[in-house]
């Protein structure tokens, strides 16, 4: 019975240049002496420089010399596949949270709510903006012009923590019969990010409508979390993984 023998490295070296760089990793673990001759920088040089040339102009700078291009063509494949992957679902839902916003001027409550999450209505968009109706015995008129104290809290069921989506005081910007709009600059998750930015913005506006004598009422409260780079609103998702670094322990 005649021994089967492994090709010579002369032979592989002929094949390898014509493998994609899948199939040359692959041959690369069969055993020891196709890892030594399927792992050489000429063959894997041309592969990095191509798909990732920031990391091949790497390698004489500041890569040890022991690294060889394999490994760089390696450690760009794996970011590439990070980058493109899809974030993992966030550990909060919106059963888990309720809404209170508090609407103050100077002479008293002017409109408050709480709402439980499970109670509101996704846009049709699935994006974290939310309306939410105000009772109509809340309704308080207000002079247009006044200086309201605006506190939207977000809480987690059972008051087991909160997060302060905005707590401002100012006029506004208001738009007679329509709307009063408020935002505030959301902070970074994190304990150790000074200086950085979260890129995010609450957003709460009041809809209004005229009450006589010049003076308007809230009937609508709506909120949101927009996208500074976008001047967008967020998904859900992506505003349940920035609050549960807020609301969850870890």
């Amino acid at each position: 019975m005649m021994r089967k023998l492994s090709p010579p490295w002369q032979v592989l070296e002929l094949v390898a240049h014509r493998l994609e760089p899948e199939s040359l990793a692959t041959a690369a673990c069969v055993c020891k002496s196709w890892s030594a001759s399927l792992s050489s920088d000429h063959l894997w040089k041309p592969f990095c420089s191509a798909a990732y040339p920031s990391l091949s102009n790497l390698h004489p700078a500041a890569a040890p010399a022991s690294v060889p291009y394999c490994k760089l063509y390696s450690l760009g494949r794996a970011a590439e596949k990070r980058r493109l992957q899809s974030p993992s679902k966030p550990d909060l839902s919106m059963d888990d949270l309720v809404f209170a916003v508090d609407v103050q001027n100077d002479r008293g409550c002017v409109a408050t709510i709480v709402c439980p999450g499970a109670e509101l209505k996704p846009d049709r968009n699935s994006v974290f903006r939310f309306d939410i109706g105000v009772e109509s015995d809340n309704l308080v008129a207000f002079e247009e012009l006044d200086s309201l104290k605006i506190t939207w809290n977000v809480v987690l069921q059972g008051l087991k923590s909160v997060f302060t989506m905005m707590d401002c005081r100012g006029k506004g910007s208001f738009v007679l019969g329509l709307e009063g709009w408020f935002s505030k600059e959301l902070p970074p998750p994190g304990c150790c990010s000074s200086g950085a930015a979260s890129g995010l913005v609450s957003d709460l506006r009041l809809g209004l409508r005229e009450g006589g004598s010049g003076k308007v009422v809230v009937e609508k409260i709506s909120v949101g979390v927009l996208s500074i780079v976008s001047w967008r609103y967020v998904c859900i998702d992506d505003a349940l993984r920035y609050l549960q670094h807020f609301l969850l322990p870890f």
